[in-house]
């Protein structure tokens, strides 16, 4: 169905879903891109900067467990937290496991409105992304893990694991009541630097079901989500990326990565970071001030201080692995804020 210049899929109702081969799944391909592209910020009018609050949910699990994978995706493991590392990019960055294994913050706020997402491709085969939350019953990803570009064609069968831990879901797992993204995504027409992957509008939302009349959100939380520049200054700003990139851990973990970014006008407006994710990753949340936080004594917050704010999402990465930079759609009031709109006038108490 198609509003305007964005277009939704409703799922099938409860009860008929396919449960997803968790031991076969392969991560999402990452849309790959030639360069890289120069790492000088510039800049184009984006509108007004605006923003909506994320909440912090009140914690309580419903534990499952679900069996693990076989399928791997190695093209090198992090070993834990480290200095600042670059690659061909010169772009520094650093990554590190956001679980700490002793003490999982898997089911912490803010590292609980993130999650990990299943899927059935056209070809009825699974495939992983990440995913986040930013309303009590919305999720937002990458349109790559929603459709297939330029194809007028939904993927099928989501399930959104929030706080996914090697194996178990200690939110449980959500299916999806409806799919939105930008028109000119679902049939080719957005104006992509590269086609198909470096584009304008690579952003989906999930109206997930409800579970005895509520959302997950009231128990993980939910983040903020920013447009038209919010939080950046003269094309820059710090960038906390979050997924499960089959390349680190397995999958298996959720992984943080930090770094600047900067945007580059001539592609599309998107965002680049240093990041040494892959595949996995995709649609996982790139987040302005990540954490809680502190009590100031003497001092004074920065402007655009605004807590867990999602300014893009994982959107794709360059052919040649050594490069180590993403990239990510940058959020605008024609896109995310357009989606969010219409996802809560479609199901306005996912957004309550």
């Amino acid at each position: 169905m198609s509003q305007g210049e964005l277009t939704s899929f409703t799922a099938l109702g409860k009860g008929h879903e396919v449960l997803p081969d968790f031991v076969n799944s392969r991560p999402m391909p990452l849309p790959l891109a030639t360069g890289p592209i120069d790492m000088v910020p510039s800049l184009k009018d984006l509108g007004t900067p605006g923003f909506s609050p994320g909440a912090v949910g009140n914690g309580r699990t419903n534990p499952i467990t679900l069996p693990l994978p076989t399928i791997s995706d190695h093209d090198g493991d992090m070993q834990g937290p480290g200095p600042d590392e670059f690659g061909t990019s010169n772009h520094p960055f650093s990554t590190a496991r956001a679980d700490l294994v002793t003490a999982a913050t898997n089911t912490q706020y803010p590292y609980s409105a993130s999650g990990k997402l299943w899927f059935q491709n056209q070809n009825n085969n699974w495939f992983v992304c990440s995913a986040s939350m930013i309303k009590r019953g919305i999720v937002v990803t990458a349109a790559h893990c929603v459709a297939n570009y330029g194809q007028s064609t939904f993927y099928h069968n989501w399930y959104f694991y929030p706080g996914y831990r090697s194996g178990t879901a200690p939110f449980g797992v959500w299916t999806v009541y409806q799919a939105w993204i930008k028109t000119a995504y679902y049939n080719g027409t957005d104006n992509c630097a590269q086609y198909g992957v470096i584009c304008p509008d690579d952003v989906a939302l999930l109206i997930l079901n409800t579970q005895t009349g509520g959302y997950p959100g009231s128990q993980t939380g939910w983040y903020g989500y920013g447009w038209n520049g919010f939080g950046f200054a003269n094309g820059l700003t710090q960038i906390t990326q979050v997924g499960y990139p089959v390349c680190l851990d397995n999958g298996q973990l959720m992984e943080r990565n930090d770094s600047f970014g900067y945007v580059s006008g001539g592609n599309s407006s998107n965002t680049i970071i240093g990041s040494l994710m892959c595949g996995g990753s995709s649609g996982g949340p790139w987040l302005n001030n990540f954490g809680i936080s502190p009590t100031l004594t003497g001092t004074g917050h920065g402007t655009a201080s605004n807590p867990n704010i999602v300014v893009g999402v994982t959107s794709w990465g360059y052919i040649d692995s050594t490069v180590k930079e993403q990239g990510a759609s940058p959020f605008t009031s024609n896109n995310i804020a357009s989606l969010v709109t219409s996802a809560c006038n479609s199901q306005p108490t996912a957004c309550q």
